[in-house]
């Protein structure tokens, strides 16, 4: 296994809870249905839906380190691409979706299935945060 790139993400909760309540927020369409769903279960959606933006911004500087020294490569609207899914014990793991997934695979001169994105989340009190280390 090789490291290409880490990122991580803090985000405060309600600082994100009162920008999700903003009518044009720039959030209204940065997660799919089956986060919101997922973030709609837990005790708390707003810090589940802080915790997954929080993933997807560790996802865009994991791999953004992995290039480090080239210029960029993220499609317009990546975070809506980037999908934070769980397994049926409720772990979180990275889903990239269509373009974003053949650019970061491109990006890096890999195929897709060779990228892998380590997730870790955690909210406490007013903090969500996201670890992401992506390996080939």
């Amino acid at each position: 296994m090789t490291v290409l790139g880490v990122g991580v993400d803090l985000v405060h909760v309600p600082g994100f809870a009162a920008q999700l309540a903003q009518p044009g927020t720039r959030f209204a369409d940065a997660f799919t249905p089956g986060e919101r769903a997922d973030a709609a279960e837990r005790a708390d959606p707003d810090a589940s839906l802080a915790a997954r933006w929080a993933a997807k911004e560790a996802v865009v500087k994991a791999w953004s380190a992995a290039l480090y020294g080239s210029p960029p490569v993220m499609p317009e609207g990546v975070h809506r691409r980037i999908e934070v899914v769980a397994d049926a014990w409720g772990r979180p793991a990275v889903r990239l979706l269509g373009d974003v997934a053949a650019a970061a695979a491109s990006s890096l001169g890999v195929g897709s299935a060779d990228l892998t994105w380590h997730l870790s989340l955690s909210h406490d009190a007013d903090y969500a945060t996201a670890y992401v280390t992506l390996t080939t």
